[in-house]
């Protein structure tokens, strides 16, 4: 049961400017997903970056990120998913709360999504940090404040991308770092799991984003 929560928890990453010397060090593959970690100087959970070539355009790829509604579907155990504010069609926030076995309590929390590309190369970044307000805490969940994920779509073809996601994770509480560590990597490589087949289903096949060149 621990090792689940640890996992899930690893989907809320906080993704932190401040690292360590230590370079990116080589921990796991499946299934075509890399997983590589690196030491912060401001935790002791080490970061996590995953990297997949994944059959998809990249305005398919982008166009699953964005669909709020449907994260459920393929982000690890989150329980809900919701649009709070559309600012743009490539910028929005949304809530979400992760669903933790008992006794430990549920994450939620507010994430800021903004999508960028560079002209010249086509490359996507795709920015998540958490931010407060929007929604008031509630009462039994765990509000994650401080964090923030990143996408790097780098376009290979039409018909394929080479996604890297950086991450890192505080979860809070008095969960271990070294346990937290120790397992980091099941959570991401499930969900790109299902983000794979997610990008195959027909209402993606035809993506087509005004922001997004393909």
């Amino acid at each position: 049961m621990l090792k689940k929560i640890i996992v899930i928890l690893v989907l809320l990453g906080v993704f932190s400017n401040s690292y360590a010397q230590e370079t990116w060090k080589f921990h796991t593959e499946k299934e075509g997903v890399r997983v590589y970690t690196q030491s912060l100087l401001t935790s002791k959970i080490k970061a996590l970056k995953v990297e997949s070539i994944l059959n998809a355009s990249a305005s398919q790829f982008v166009s699953v990120i964005m669909n709020i509604d449907k994260s459920t579907e393929w982000v690890y155990n989150t329980k809900s998913s919701v649009l709070v504010k559309q600012v743009s069609p490539s910028e929005l926030f949304y809530y979400s709360e992760v669903t933790l076995p008992w006794p430990a309590q549920n994450r939620d929390f507010i994430a800021h999504i903004a999508v960028t590309q560079n002209p010249a190369t086509k490359t996507i970044t795709i920015d998540a940090p958490c931010v407060s307000g929007f929604v008031p805490v509630k009462e039994g969940i765990v509000r994650i404040t401080q964090s923030q994920g990143r996408w790097i779509i780098f376009p290979i073809s039409k018909k394929q991308v080479k996604v890297e996601y950086t991450i890192a994770v505080d979860p809070g509480g008095s969960i271990p770092a070294w346990l937290v560590n120790l397992v980091a990597s099941q959570g991401p490589l499930e969900s790109f799991k299902m983000l794979k087949r997610q990008l195959q289903k027909p209402e993606y096949k035809y993506a087509s984003l005004p922001y997004i060149v393909d």
